[in-house]
């Protein structure tokens, strides 16, 4: 889920490192071990949990939450399963689920900080920023070398144009895992804000550097390349991002006002 901040475009379900999809944790082979695992174990929560986020990771969300549901019966308190089944919530857009299993998670574990993450998340999307804010503080205390939470925090901090906040928490996020490529799109988007379009576009080839299918930083990288008044190669990472996400629509805008000899939107 990604969202438009004046022509750039921002991941909005910031999590962890990488994309939620992971077709090496999802894979059938994996699914199929975890499986025997749950056959063997049908009291065992873990098991479930265990299988549940595979399936979440391959994208099979509804066995993903039957999965979660047999392990919440199971142990009622199982607080990592309430959390995990809020992610796939989120996934679907369910975003009052999701806040209601979180909301349990930290009433059994106040101090789950994967969960004050997911919250504030679910927080930001519906536009309560404040509350947002006081989860990605809560999680810092409790686990300062969580890149999740500055990067989230970052991502507030970007929406109320307070860029140099911004910029800060990005930067600690990438010092934490500089191999997750959304905190370099996210401080290029701060960058190219706040006029540094160098740096901006260091920034975006650099989430591409670490995910070539990256169709948000591909479209930044335009939007860069378009301000720098490079049409050509502006064009090239615009079509680049609808050939990942076809109907792009941050992608579309872009080529009509390359084609339509328009200025490029300011950020």
């Amino acid at each position: 889920m990604a969202a438009a901040l004046g022509g750039c475009v921002v991941d909005q379900a910031a999590t962890g490192s990488g994309r939620f999809l992971s077709p090496e944790a999802g894979s059938p082979t994996n699914i199929a071990s975890l499986t025997e695992v749950v056959e063997a174990n049908p009291q065992d929560a873990s098991a479930y949990n265990m299988r549940g986020t595979a399936y979440g990771r391959a994208g099979k969300t509804n066995q993903a939450i039957e999965d979660f549901n047999h392990a919440i019966q199971i142990d009622p308190n199982y607080y990592q399963a309430y959390a995990n089944r809020a992610l796939v919530y989120r996934r679907q857009n369910n975003l009052d689920a999701a806040l209601s299993d979180y909301n349990r998670a930290l009433q059994v574990n106040p101090e789950y900080d994967s969960a004050l993450v997911g919250r504030g998340n679910i927080y930001r999307l519906k536009g309560q920023r404040e509350r947002a804010l006081e989860d990605f503080n809560a999680a810092i205390r409790l686990n300062s070398s969580d890149p999740r939470a500055f990067h989230n925090r970052a991502l507030v901090y970007q929406s109320q144009k307070l860029h140099s906040f911004a910029l800060e928490d990005f930067g600690i996020a990438i010092g934490l895992d500089p191999k997750a490529p959304e905190p370099y799109n996210g401080r290029g988007v701060s960058y190219l804000a706040t006029g540094d379009v160098d740096a901006a576009l260091d920034d975006f080839n650099q989430a591409l550097a670490l995910d070539r299918d990256y169709a948000d930083a591909w479209v930044n990288r335009g939007l860069a390349l378009e301000t720098k008044g490079d049409y050509n190669k502006a064009r090239a990472a615009y079509n680049r991002a609808m050939q990942i996400s076809p109907g792009f629509p941050a992608a579309k805008e872009g080529m009509g006002r390359i084609d339509a000899g328009k200025p490029p939107v300011r950020t």
